[in-house]
């Protein structure tokens, strides 16, 4: 009760920013709405009502809300039942989405109505940090993208499935061909479905066999040697099959609407493209979760933070604790490991390439690549903000270096010539 009291007599002596605001405490049928009114003397004055989440009763709260000369409102994020609610308000109000961490209160005889109250007590006060919510297209584009993140998982765990199924048939065709997804192997399993052990050609399953492949012939003949698919496990992979085609056909139409969608923005894309590591593609997804404004970011560091790839800050009493990177970035972190896995990798553009040989030295390859990660974060940080291509400024330097490092063995033999050298005496 004293921790109340206390909280109570330092919110008074806070400055007031919202003389009219509203809290809300979102749920999946109903909303509690509280409007505080604070005069010039520090005296509140709260209306509360409840309404329902059908479509009529938000927009009887949109009314009330415009009756009230309230056009600041503060909510948290609970699960998806804030969207329509920020949608019907977008428009003519002020709308703050927050992390329930920031707007939390006190346990003990918690109800609805003193979360919106206590939500609007924090909001007047600006002590609420709001979430980054983009434009209405750049939500769509999001969510496009996203829904297509889940598909790619869905394929995966088909193939995991499938994969599964040709090891217990005793079926070694991933033992031997790089890829047990690729046409060679896609034509060779479909031709065991229809044969049996006993009823296999050497000859047809050779003809199979496409020309870029690795693995020998006589390998692959005898890898499936002996293979026994039971009924059940035909029939899973009948239908596994099926769907693995039937998730790439939805990919697919959700990459080609995700292009037709970023077309105005596809000045944006290009610049973002000509960074080692990306393809329009991974443009277009990373675009869709930052969107093209970069001036609500702080910074870059600011943008680094809010995708999940700055290490964290925990010390006390003079001790630093564990500074991993936080969990931010559900969506776009995975995407930007990958391209920088790809940046590595780039033998036309190197410089992601030297500067990961360098990290990886001292700190391994996993802090290597979240690192390499930041850093292409922080180019496509500058290259949307200035709208120009991939070229940071030590470049050249990194690529041509005009003083290379010479490294000198010293011992007592030219360690003085050495530092004459140097012009010291």
């Amino acid at each position: 009760m004293l921790l109340f009291l206390l909280i109570k007599v330092v919110i008074l002596m806070m400055k007031l920013k919202y003389s009219i605001c509203c809290g809300l405490d979102v749920h999946k049928k109903v909303i509690v709405a509280t409007i505080v009114t604070t005069n010039k003397d520090g005296i509140s004055e709260y209306k509360q009502k409840s309404f329902s989440t059908i479509n009529s009763d938000i927009q009887r709260f949109h009314n009330w809300l415009i009756e009230n000369d309230c056009y600041h409102v503060c909510m948290e994020s609970t699960g998806k039942y804030w969207i329509p609610i920020f949608s019907y308000l977008e428009n003519d109000i002020d709308v703050c989405l927050t992390h329930p961490k920031y707007v939390k209160a006190i346990k003990g005889k918690k109800t609805d109505k003193k979360d919106s109250k206590w939500i609007a007590d924090l909001y007047k006060f600006d002590l609420v940090r709001c979430s980054f919510i983009p434009p209405k297209d750049f939500r769509q584009l999001r969510e496009l993208a996203r829904y297509r993140f889940k598909l790619v998982c869905m394929k995966s765990s088909e193939k995991n499935r499938i994969q599964n199924c040709m090891t217990v048939s005793n079926v070694g065709i991933a033992n031997v061909l790089s890829d047990p997804f690729g046409k060679t192997a896609t034509e060779i399993m479909s031709y065991l479905l229809e044969h049996t052990a006993d009823s296999i050609d050497e000859k047809a399953v050779r003809k199979l066999i496409k020309k870029g492949v690795k693995a020998k012939s006589n390998e692959i003949i005898e890898a499936i040697k002996g293979y026994n698919i039971a009924s059940d496990q035909a029939k899973k992979l009948e239908l596994a099959r099926g769907h693995l085609d039937y998730l790439d056909d939805m990919i697919t139409q959700t990459e080609v609407e995700l292009y037709v969608r970023m077309k105005p923005y596809s000045a944006f894309v290009e610049f973002v493209s000509t960074m080692p590591g990306m393809t329009e593609l991974s443009s277009t997804i990373i675009l869709a979760e930052t969107g093209v404004n970069m001036d609500i970011f702080d910074d870059a560091k600011h943008l680094c933070s809010w995708c999940g790839l700055s290490p964290a800050n925990n010390e006390s009493a003079g001790k630093k604790k564990s500074v991993r990177i936080a969990k931010a970035g559900d969506y776009l972190k995975p995407m930007m490991v990958q391209c920088a896995l790809a940046a590595i990798k780039s033998k036309k553009q190197p410089y992601f390439a030297v500067k990961y040989g360098r990290i990886k030295k001292r700190r391994g390859h996993k802090k290597a690549i979240i690192a390499i990660a930041r850093m292409m974060v922080v180019c496509i940080y500058h290259m949307v903000s200035e709208k120009k291509p991939f070229c940071p400024a030590d470049y050249e330097e990194l690529m041509a270096p005009q003083n290379p490092v010479t490294h000198v063995v010293l011992n007592e033999n030219n360690v003085f010539a050495y530092l004459e050298s140097l012009g010291l005496r």
